[in-house]
């Protein structure tokens, strides 16, 4: 008799595990075709791309043109990109980055500014397409910046290789302030040149020129723009390029080795990895990834000096890649955007506007803190998990706040006291520890699977199995 197969579950498996949101997201991407990705990703690009043009209120910058804001985001998402093809990828950890991001502002620097005696736009670089003909430049000096710099230091794994990459962020800072016959020094480098593009008697020195400051009375979003939101426009398109290019890596070989690599390297070497050559790989990609930032930076800014590099910068941007999730490329670029909006968001923003105010809110502070406090003596062997992770945050938070009140009512000036934005440092370092307790694989972490065939695998898997039915079963 001719057995017939029905699809049916297994009825002893165990069951599958709850979803969060991300995750049934990503599983709901990961199930689209890839024009169905591309029919929801296009949407989405284009209404990012009206964003500084018609800001919502409650992500708009009062101080700070939002054009400009975003043009930052565009430039750390790059520098984000390209700092976890090296973190969270390959799992090395760089911690002077923020020294490739140097060599390509100052590669574009060098060779248009008129403060640098390597000024060749009155040579052979013409002052109309000078810009564009650095990003080239840019990219090749800091690729091979991170060659060079791999060569001898990648045989070198965990604190040792942060160490020396640290080392390497403060050479490049110190180069830069004391060769100042080249550099100008602490003086730094003005004048840098920007893209020439629809130079006109609206725009005298074109759309990506500073005095571009749009119109905002205009509906058509290319006379609206301001010079900021160009460079912003400018910056999406270098980072879906980078992504796409990034994303085809991850899918091929040399992507497989960085995963391995990541997770176990002495066991990727014993199955035949050649290590060292893949990691030389992602340092020398991110390297460039960094350089295109960097070129954009000098361009945007039109002015460079060595404080714009220091070893804090290079902190902020590892900072978004872990609080975005290491390894997921979307999730750095989330990283990205808190790291580049929020102390610009909050710049307008004062912790208390009077002495009153400042009082009453340190008593409800202190009162907070002591209640927490109570609780954990009190009910921590009560709290679940959750509770007690939100106890540890609250007495934090509460901690923190409490002494930037009193400093703030103790040493209150007339006019308001110290804007949050001066605090980035603080409420970034606050949310890593914070992160660390309660989410430590970041915001959106990066899911181990397949990435050769991983959407061929996906659905393979999600068919239901075939089992017999009937009489001779």
């Amino acid at each position: 008799m001719t057995e017939t197969t029905s699809p049916l579950p297994n009825v002893g498996s165990d069951p599958a595990p709850k979803q969060n949101f991300g995750d049934s997201v990503r599983d709901w991407w990961g199930g689209l075709s890839r024009p169905g990705q591309w029919a929801v990703g296009i949407p989405v690009i284009i209404a990012l791309a009206l964003l500084p043009l018609f800001p919502p209120p409650i992500l708009d910058t009062p101080g700070v043109s939002f054009g400009n804001v975003m043009a930052l985001f565009s430039m750390y998402a790059l520098i984000a990109i390209g700092l976890n093809v090296v973190v969270g990828q390959a799992g090395l950890l760089d911690l002077g980055y923020v020294g490739f991001f140097a060599v390509g502002a100052y590669t574009v620097g060098l060779l248009t500014s008129k403060d640098s005696p390597w000024n060749q736009t009155d040579g052979w670089l013409g002052s109309s397409w000078a810009w564009w003909a650095c990003v080239p430049l840019a990219i090749v000096f800091t690729a091979l910046s991170g060659l060079i710099l791999g060569t001898p230091t990648l045989r070198l794994r965990g604190d040792y290789l942060a160490i020396v990459t640290l080392g390497f962020g403060e050479i490049v800072r110190h180069l830069s302030d004391n060769l100042g016959e080249l550099t100008n020094g602490s003086l730094g480098l003005s004048a840098i040149a920007y893209p020439d593009v629809a130079d006109s008697a609206s725009h005298p020195g074109g759309v990506f020129s500073p005095g571009n400051l749009g119109d905002s009375d205009s509906w058509n979003p290319f006379e609206r723009a301001s010079y900021g939101t160009w460079w912003y426009w400018l910056g999406m398109v270098l980072v879906i390029i980078v992504l796409l290019l990034i994303g085809n890596l991850e899918r091929s070989r040399v992507g497989r080795a960085w995963v391995a690599i990541r997770e176990d390297e002495d066991a990727a070497e014993i199955m035949g990895v050649p290590t060292f050559k893949f990691k030389l790989w992602a340092f020398t990609i991110g390297a460039a990834v960094g350089g295109v930032s960097g070129a954009m930076f000098a361009g945007n800014v039109t002015y460079i000096n060595p404080r714009q590099f220091d070893i804090i910068t290079s902190m902020l941007f590892l900072c978004a890649v872990v609080l975005g999730g290491k390894g997921n490329k979307l999730g750095v670029i989330v990283g990205a955007f808190l790291i580049a909006y929020l102390p610009l968001r909050l710049q307008s923003t004062q912790l208390v506007s009077d002495e009153v105010t400042g009082y009453v809110l340190l008593v409800i502070d202190v009162a907070a803190f002591v209640g927490l406090l109570a609780a954990w003596r009190l009910k921590v062997q009560f709290m679940g998990p959750w509770p007690r992770r939100g106890v540890i945050v609250g007495t934090v938070f509460t901690g923190v706040m409490g002494l930037l009140l009193l400093g703030s009512v103790l040493l209150f000036r007339k006019g308001g006291a110290q804007s949050l934005g001066d605090l980035k440092y603080l409420y970034f370092g606050i949310a890593l520890v914070v992160m660390m307790i309660l989410r430590p694989q970041g915001l959106f972490p990066a899911r181990q699977k397949l990435l050769a065939y991983g959407r061929q695998v996906y659905q393979a898997v999600r068919r239901p199995v075939a089992q017999p039915v009937g009489a001779d079963r």
